[in-house]
């Protein structure tokens, strides 16, 4: 089955862009698009969606606040989050939001395709030496980062299961966290879901903002 998708951006020449792009994929269908986030939010009332594109200012109501609304839905679509680099403080607070991710709107279209297909498979990492960069800048706005890690299910991890969230934070890969580990990619793929489940996160953005909201993780990469 296509990836279905939705479009939510004010500029019709960008979704534009995006719609030609993605319609040129066998497995991918844009199924819906809006200008801002009121008609997006109408939009999925009536419309199945997979993954959403969404941009951060629009007008009526903003890419974050409709990130957060989407996410609240009891089986959400995936939310990809489209910022510039002067609009990276908006990407982290949709990643609070609940979105998946996010990606730069100049992104080349091989990544933007990556990116929605790595996202529907479940796997809700989207570049995380990026996530970490965006991280480490906004660290200090975080409520809790320079101090020791507060977190009452914290205390519930393995040492390794510990360990594997600081390099999940510090934006490895499950290949490389094997690597480093020396430990298999699906031994890592189990502690990672292990660390979900005790923690009550939905993906691994959460564990990433998580460790750095508890100090876990310092900006800079290092660990509390």
């Amino acid at each position: 089955m296509s990836i279905r998708v939705m479009l939510v951006d004010d500029q019709v020449l960008l979704r534009t862009g995006f719609r030609m792009v993605l319609a040129a994929q066998p497995d991918m269908e844009v199924v819906a698009e809006a200008g801002d986030g009121v008609e997006a939010l109408q939009e999925l009332r009536s419309t199945a969606v997979d993954v959403v594109l969404m941009d951060v200012r629009m007008p009526k109501l903003d890419g974050v606040e409709t990130t957060r609304r989407i996410c609240a839905a009891a089986e959400p679509p995936k939310v990809l989050i489209l910022t510039t680099f002067d609009l990276d403080e908006y990407a982290f607070s949709g990643l609070k939001a609940g979105a998946s991710g996010f990606m730069l709107k100049d992104v080349p279209p091989a990544e933007l395709l990556a990116a929605i297909r790595a996202v529907h498979s479940g796997d809700a990492v989207v570049a995380p030496s990026t996530t970490r960069r965006l991280l480490d800048r906004f660290a200090p706005m975080l409520p809790g980062t320079g101090s020791q890690p507060h977190h009452k299910e914290l205390g519930r991890l393995t040492e390794r299961e510990r360990e594997v969230m600081v390099l999940v934070a510090q934006g490895l890969s499950n290949g490389e966290i094997a690597a480093r580990l020396v430990l298999s990619e699906a031994t890592v793929k189990t502690h990672v879901g292990r660390i979900l489940t005790k923690l009550g996160l939905r993906d691994r953005v959460q564990v990433v903002v998580l460790a750095y909201e508890t100090g876990l993780v310092r900006a800079g990469g290092g660990t509390g």
